[in-house]
């Protein structure tokens, strides 16, 4: 089965990474913490998985549409 990708919806900074490769996520938990004009939008799970492979760190700055984190499941 085909990963399923976790994208950006902005151009942001990543403030908080909130699971670790390994974990089991419901859809719509949140994975990760952006920072943008002083406001934290969270990227959710589309879908329940297991996360396979975060891509990104925290402070790094992302573009939006961008893939952060890869869900197995």
């Amino acid at each position: 089965m085909a990963g399923i990708k976790v994208v950006t919806e902005i151009a942001a900074s990543v403030w908080k990474i909130e699971v670790a490769a390994g974990a089991a996520v419901e859809e719509g938990d949140t994975i990760l913490l952006l920072e943008s004009m002083k406001m934290e939008i969270p990227v959710t799970a589309p879908r329940a998985g297991r996360v396979a492979s975060l891509l990104v760190e925290e402070g790094e700055q992302v573009a939006e549409g961008q893939t952060v984190a890869m869900l197995e499941g």
